[in-house]
């Protein structure tokens, strides 16, 4: 690769979209102690909580307090999601500088979700985007089952367009497609960056995949592919959608980085302080985590010379299979990416 390579900036959503659906409560010194070790494993980004109702996501119940308690390191991003004014209200007063909204692209996920119809729900992301932004907040608009509905199944790629055209035009810094499901293959992942790049520049649009049918990094590469340079990840793969059984979780953040560094491309992150979190996030939820390369990493660990440099050699001779990684059963939710 000649010149500087090219950057790709990966925001870990462990923390929120990792943890909410576990069975286990995880204390407030576990959250901070993996929002540290993701800064540590050098994150750009992290989506730390959810300023939802703590009786429908208990997990989420100390999101007020987790914040102040997080330093952030220059440079880098802290986030919470608001599901609502209220919650844009909570996370102000918590000292946050930067929200995401979450909008689902069908009418019956946004009932479940936030208990809106699609209308009334698209009014509402942009009354908080321009609220938060009056704040001098940064702002993420999530577009949720993008590609597919558990409820109505196939998401129509214009209303996925319309609805992603509509949080630009509210003023979203960065507008998140979100394979809430993991329902996509990479031709769909095509069929909707075709239709909302000649709209929006692709530096606005990231992508937000779950890994239901292993898909999540093929999904990934294409994005990449097509210009995307924004991903979420969970570290360990932690998370899932309450709506689809059997879910694997989210693309694990340690797959992202080796496909990354495989590529030649710069995430700029700490490989060995990445597997470190991943035991840490074991030790939090009580059973094993961990991406389909993880234990690829663990063994050769050695060959990264730099943060996320290529490995400098590859054997060919690689039998390593996924360790897949079990889901607790989901507790009651309330915002779903």
């Amino acid at each position: 690769m000649n010149g500087a390579p090219i950057q790709v900036r990966i925001t870990d959503v462990g923390p929120r979209d990792g943890l909410q659906s576990q069975k286990t409560l995880v204390p407030l010194a576990g959250k901070q102690a993996l929002i540290e070790a993701l800064w540590a494993a050098r994150l750009p980004a992290i989506e730390a909580t959810s300023f939802v109702s703590p009786k429908a996501v208990p997990q989420m119940a100390d999101a007020d307090a987790l914040l102040p308690a997080i330093a952030v390191p220059a440079g880098r991003s802290l986030s919470a999601l608001v599901p609502n004014q209220r919650g844009l209200e909570r996370a102000v007063q918590a000292g946050c500088r930067e929200i995401a909204v979450v909008l689902s692209a069908t009418e019956t996920m946004n009932q479940r979700n936030i208990r809106m119809g699609l209308d009334q729900a698209i009014a509402a992301a942009r009354d908080t985007l321009r609220d938060a932004q009056a704040q001098g907040l940064a702002t993420r608009a999530y577009v949720a089952v993008a590609f597919a509905c558990p409820f109505e199944g196939d998401t129509p790629t214009g209303r996925v367009r319309d609805l992603s055209l509509a949080m630009a035009e509210a003023g979203a810094d960065e507008i998140v497609i979100a394979d809430t499901i993991g329902a996509a293959a990479p031709s769909d992942v095509q069929r909707v960056l075709d239709a909302l790049l000649p709209a929006l520049p692709v530096q606005r649009l990231g992508l937000h995949l779950h890994d239901t049918r292993g898909m999540a990094l093929a999904n990934a590469w294409q994005g990449l592919q097509m210009g995307v340079r924004r991903f979420d990840a969970s570290i360990g793969g932690l998370g899932g959608c309450p709506f689809a059984p059997g879910a694997a979780g989210n693309l694990a953040t340690e797959d992202l980085a080796l496909l990354c560094a495989q590529a030649g491309l710069d995430t700029q992150l700490d490989m060995a302080a990445l597997v470190r979190a991943v035991d840490l996030v074991e030790s939090l939820v009580g059973y094993p985590v961990g991406g389909r390369s993880l234990r690829w990493i663990r063994q050769n660990l050695a060959t990264f010379a730099a943060p996320c440099a290529a490995p400098s050699s590859t054997p060919r001779t690689d039998a390593t299979h996924s360790n897949h990684h079990r889901q607790g059963a989901a507790a009651p939710q309330g915002m779903n990416t």
